[in-house]
């Protein structure tokens, strides 16, 4: 039931048979491959009564419960919530995962109805005290009960969820928290909206040819297939898309054209326009602020990391800082490089933030010879596809294979069946990798449908991969970048992490783990994919099908280190700006710029680096889960550092270290305490020094 409350993203499908709700296939079994969704079946119409019924029956369903005259137990309380909210689950998954990967507006509409009435359901569950009398009765006799380690889990699951969402208040409070959780479902919803609207916004329309110098032929092609879908005949564009921002920053000539599309990416949310998210995002902080007050808590931050590894903030600035300053002076000699690389060029300006990536590339091809473009023809993305499944086969002996009989929400999207060495069915998995106006920026894993068993019945997990990943231009096919080849690594390692979950219960199967500890299956697959043998197996030219040469290969490895103090700075300031606002323990509505100029000045942030995410457009903490949490990638960063030690320890594919990682991490889920799973890995606690040495900060 928890993660059903959450109702976002990570949620169990399961069937509903109903045939007096005739033509809304929600109410029906789903007849497709493995009950995958019917998307060719569902239409807009069909979302909202399937909301409402499904909260109508989950409701219901509680109400057995409660009214359940036996004495509690964990079968009748606590196994019984866990299966309620069948169809409710049903179609909050197929929602959420497209109104993030293709959304539309009458979407965002149904998304705007819905939420207040979700929030509303989640807390009518919470707040019964009937209901939370039984699970404090099941939870106050559990030493006293046999039950599994997973087991266990669970009982503590569900009576801290109960008592950190105001199962303990008097009914004035549960009031005032109603209100709270219900303005905050729309106001984080608006927020995420905005952000969408201003990426799509915005265009760099170039129509004189001269100011596409510098750029590289296949990033000027994208541009013109860019304009042509615009309407712009005869002209180029490019927008705040990663895949058409990026290689602009890096390549172009034109400074002022550099300018142009810099600030329009720092931006968006702050251009005092409808979209402006400056006083949503004020109203959110506050009411966190509130809400955790509420609940007995010093700052949202301290209610948050409660459940998460570092428990406390003090623990994640303590991080932060040791991480901070190595990287910062690593920055300032970077910057130091990139004004005497200027001058070399006979120009007398000041670095700027729009000049930074220009300039690297430059260093980069100095110092190295190497640069992006030249990398690019040897990531196929099909290719990319292979190879990271080819990774996933020598580590845990499993297989993939292409489904074309199994429905897709868009043409882009390609379905993959994953099976164990002997046959046996795992998942499946959908993989949707290019930009579109209806999808948002970034890339992530959801699931469709989560693992879990039944009466039994194993049922198994739906995933998707999305991203926004470089197109097909011209006669070229999809052609990654070398971060591009990463970020789809990563967000596979989280895919993993669902469709190789072996737990009983949804609520803590495959991601459903502290946010500090989710990171660590998909950070460590980013480590195979600079390794020699895991090149050569996957990066083949995509005209001649030779693979990449030593020499490039040693090229990456050479320039690994080479500008981590400007990554390492962006992010970690980034992290910093989250702990700030939610460390915040005034309510009163915050200037939101004068905040994060002081957020920024408090660490020190050069001029020359802008924060990853400023706060007007920061998704991760104001619309997405990553609230007192963004810390979460280098608090994990740690951890697969530590982890993929392992590894190189014995060998990049040893199958006992595969199958260790598999059995207590990737297949444990949330059934466990964290840091115990990963002592039953790695035989002890991790180590800070494989990170610091990594990125080149020791």
């Amino acid at each position: 039931m928890m993660q059903k409350l959450l109702l976002i993203g990570l949620c169990c499908l399961m069937v509903v048979t109903c045939s007096k709700f005739g033509g809304n296939p929600f109410f029906e079994e789903w007849k497709t491959p493995f009950a995958t969704p019917p998307f060719e079946r569902i239409q807009l119409k069909h979302y909202m009564p399937a909301f409402e019924k499904g909260m109508e029956q989950q409701q219901k369903e509680i109400e057995v419960i409660v009214d359940n005259a036996d004495a509690p137990t964990f079968e009748n309380t606590i196994e019984a919530m866990e299966k309620t909210g069948e169809l409710l689950t049903k179609v909050s998954s197929v929602f959420y995962n497209l109104n993030s990967a293709h959304t539309s507006d009458e979407m965002q509409a149904i998304a705007k109805d819905v939420a207040p009435l979700l929030s509303k359901h989640r807390d009518d569950i919470l707040l019964n005290e009937k209901l939370f009398e039984r699970v404090k009765a099941v939870y106050q006799q559990r030493d006293q009960l046999d039950l599994s380690e997973e087991g266990a889990m669970l009982l503590e699951k569900y009576y801290k969820n109960f008592t950190r969402n105001g199962a303990n208040l008097d009914e004035s409070q549960k009031n005032v928290l109603r209100d709270i959780n219900k303005e905050l479902s729309l106001l984080t919803l608006k927020f995420g909206e905005n952000v969408l609207k201003e990426d799509n916004n915005f265009e760099l329309v170039i129509d004189n040819e001269d100011d596409l110098a510098g750029l590289p032929d296949a990033v000027i092609k994208g541009a013109a297939e860019a304009a042509q879908q615009r309407g712009y005949e005869g002209k180029w564009v490019f927008t705040l898309h990663k895949p058409s921002l990026i290689p602009f920053l890096q390549y172009s000539e034109k400074r002022d054209l550099r300018e142009k599309l810099f600030k329009g990416y720092i931006n968006r949310g702050d251009n005092n326009n409808e979209y402006d998210n400056k006083e949503i995002l004020a109203k959110i902080a506050a009411l966190r602020v509130v809400r955790a007050k509420l609940m007995g808590y010093q700052t949202h931050a301290h209610y948050v990391l409660e459940e998460n590894m570092a428990k406390i903030p003090e623990n994640v600035y303590e991080l932060l800082w040791k991480l901070w300053e190595p990287a910062l002076k690593m920055a300032k000699t970077e910057a130091y490089d990139l004004q005497a690389m200027i001058r070399e060029h006979g120009n007398d300006f000041k670095l700027e933030p729009w000049d930074w990536w220009y300039y690297t590339e430059k260093i980069r091809k100095a110092r190295f010879d190497l640069d992006e473009e030249m990398l690019r023809p040897y990531f196929k993305l099909e290719n990319v596809i292979n190879g990271v499944f080819d990774v996933a086969t020598k580590l845990y002996g499993i297989a993939f294979s292409e489904r074309t009989d199994i429905p897709t929400y868009h043409p882009d999207v390609k379905v993959f069946e994953v099976k164990e060495a002997d046959g046996e069915h795992i998942g499946i998995l959908y993989t949707d990798y290019f930009p579109r106006a209806s999808k948002r920026g970034g890339a992530w894993m959801n699931s469709l449908r989560k693992q879990k068993r039944v009466d039994g019945k194993h049922v198994t997990p739906v995933i998707c991969n999305v991203g926004n990943f470089s197109k097909p231009t011209g006669d070229k096919p999809a052609l990654l970048s070398f971060e591009e080849v990463n970020t789809l690594f990563h967000e596979f390692g989280h895919a993993l992490h669902g469709l190789l979950s072996d737990c009983a219960y949804p609520t803590l199967s495959g991601t459903s783990v502290p946010r500090d500890f989710v990171e660590l299956p998909s950070q460590i697959m980013e480590n195979w994919v600079a390794e020699p043998e895991v090149l050569k197996s996957f990066a083949l030219h995509y005209e001649t099908g030779e693979p990449i040469p030593d020499e490039l290969i040693e090229k990456i490895q050479q320039s690994s280190k080479f500008n981590q103090g400007f990554i390492t700075v962006e992010y970690l300031a980034a992290a910093f700006l989250d702990m700030d606002w939610h460390t915040l323990e005034d309510t009163t509505l915050q200037d939101v710029l004068s905040f994060e100029e002081k957020s920024l000045d408090n660490i020190g942030l050069i001029l020359e680096i802008v924060v990853r995410y400023r706060s007007p457009y920061f998704r991760h903490i104001f619309s997405g889960g990553y609230s007192a949490g963004y810390y979460s990638y280098i608090w994990a960063e740690v951890l697969d550092s530590d982890a993929f030690q392992a590894f190189k320890e014995t060998s990049l594919f040893d199958q006992e270290t595969a199958t260790k990682f598999r059995k207590y991490i990737l297949s444990a889920g949330g059934a466990a305490d964290p840091m115990t799973m990963y002592k039953r890995f790695r035989g002890k606690e991790p180590s800070i020094e494989p990170l610091l040495e990594k990125r080149g900060l020791k």
